[in-house]
């Protein structure tokens, strides 16, 4: 493992939970700058050095700077690049996959040394993963990589130790990530498998909506184990068809953050399925978590993009079904659960 340098320029846009969270691990340890698209938010947190809207109780570090100039962002990691030799400055984006290509249209033109995202899911309308979504409006003049894995913002605020993965086909790009983000409680791997990681990442919030609702329900730990199990095969089909790696979903960005994501509380998609369960409708639930669950919209784009596809996808089209069409929770488990048997690894 290369030596992890020091003061470093990096800037994150987006300042909600996530963006929040990587601003405050990195800052430890290098130039940072958080941008936010508002600026009453973007002043409320300068001023209270704390982000009340999305992670509240966790301090900025004294070296962390907050901006809601986009130009002033940009220019941070442009300018650092250019001004000293061998400065490895990264622009990383904490948008939701909504908001993505809007602040690609945005960065557009600008002199950007890369983009490294850490939004989860696929673009709804359109079923392309982030990656994709990069390449239609950069092109592929701007090196991009995905950061994923399980982690939850307030842990990796709080300085708890997590793992994460970071896919790229630029070789270059994922030292330079691993160089940057490696360390003080933050390990991280690299791979080039980048549609598996961001398959792994987008897909597992369905499948802990699905969790979280059986477990509202009060139906066990064994229907859990039989959900997460057979999201996993889910998951893996529908990769595999888009061309990843089966061997990805057994790593961090597959099975691990599939683990976390449906049995830690701190998950937002779980806790909407949590409130599935209890007959609240869907824009309550969305409305009183005050955060996005991309499991949602992933949940109609999954559905849309699988059968285009003729990916077989139960559980995915059953959480489909519950959200998007009427369906009552508890018939969702009784449609799992009449299918016809089959062979488990089929």
């Amino acid at each position: 493992m290369q030596e992890v340098k020091s003061s470093q320029p990096i800037t994150v846009l987006g300042a909600g939970a996530w963006g929040t969270a990587v601003a405050i691990a990195l800052a430890a340890r290098h130039d940072v700058l958080l941008w936010g698209r508002n600026p009453d938010q973007m002043a409320r947190l300068g001023a209270a050095r704390d982000n009340t809207d999305y992670l509240a109780g966790f301090p900025f570090p004294d070296t962390l700077r907050v901006s809601a100039d986009l130009d002033a962002a940009v220019a941070h990691v442009a300018s650092g690049a250019a001004a000293a030799p061998g400065a490895e400055p990264l622009l990383i984006l904490a948008c939701p996959v909504a908001g993505l290509r809007p602040l690609l249209e945005r960065l557009k033109g600008r002199a950007i040394p890369n983009v490294v995202w850490l939004c989860k899911g696929f673009e709804y309308g359109t079923g392309l993963l982030p990656h994709q979504v990069v390449h239609e409006v950069l092109g592929d003049d701007v090196p991009g990589a995905a950061l994923s894995g399980p982690s939850f913002a307030q842990e990796v605020a709080r300085g708890l130790p997590c793992a994460l993965t970071v896919a790229s086909a630029s070789a270059a790009l994922r030292e330079r990530v691993v160089s940057l983000v490696h360390g003080n409680n933050i390990r991280v791997y690299s791979c080039d498998d980048l549609v598996g990681v961001e398959v792994g990442g987008a897909v597992k919030n369905i499948l802990a909506i699905a969790t979280g609702t059986a477990d509202g329900l009060g139906l066990g730990l064994n229907a859990r184990a039989a959900l997460i199990t057979r999201g996993l095969a889910e998951i893996t089909r529908l990769g595999t068809a888009l061309g990843a790696q089966a061997g990805t979903f057994m790593g961090l960005t597959g099975m691990g953050d599939l683990i976390l994501t449906c049995t830690g509380d701190l998950s937002r998609n779980r806790r909407v399925g949590l409130a599935l369960a209890q007959g609240k409708p869907l824009d309550q639930i969305v409305r009183e978590l005050g955060h996005v669950a991309e499991g949602v919209p992933c949940a109609k784009a999954v559905r849309e993009l699988a059968a285009r596809m003729g990916v077989d996808m139960p559980i995915t089209n059953a959480v489909a079904g519950v959200l998007f069409d009427g369906d009552a929770a508890p018939d969702m488990v009784a449609q799992l659960m009449e299918r016809d048997p089959r062979n488990e690894l089929a």
